[in-house]
């Protein structure tokens, strides 16, 4: 994703994180297909091909978790997925008790 992140982020991206963006799959690919304006089953399928190819996958996974990055797929996770990772189901059914 560095073509990705490099300026569209603005170098809001801490300096250790730029280490392992260098090294992703998906540097040379089309941001597009990891920021789709409309997702779609296909774009989502070929994007976390990307993902799972990459000697970088973990990194950037705990990267977007870490940052709570609300859009995009990161580490080969949607945004739905990374909630779901941060708020497993029955999250508040446990904290209520």
């Amino acid at each position: 994703m560095w073509s990705i992140m490099s300026e569209p982020y603005g170098g809001s991206m801490p300096l250790e994180e730029i280490g392992w963006l260098r090294r992703g799959a998906c540097r040379s690919s089309d941001p597009d297909l990891f920021f789709p304006l409309a997702p779609s089953p296909l774009q989502e399928a070929r994007a976390k091909a990307v993902c799972a190819s990459c000697q970088v996958l973990e990194e950037c996974r705990a990267y977007a978790l870490r940052a709570g990055e609300p859009d995009g797929i990161w580490g080969g996770l949607t945004p739905q997925e990374r909630r779901r990772s941060r708020f497993p189901a029955g999250w508040r059914d446990s904290a209520a008790s």
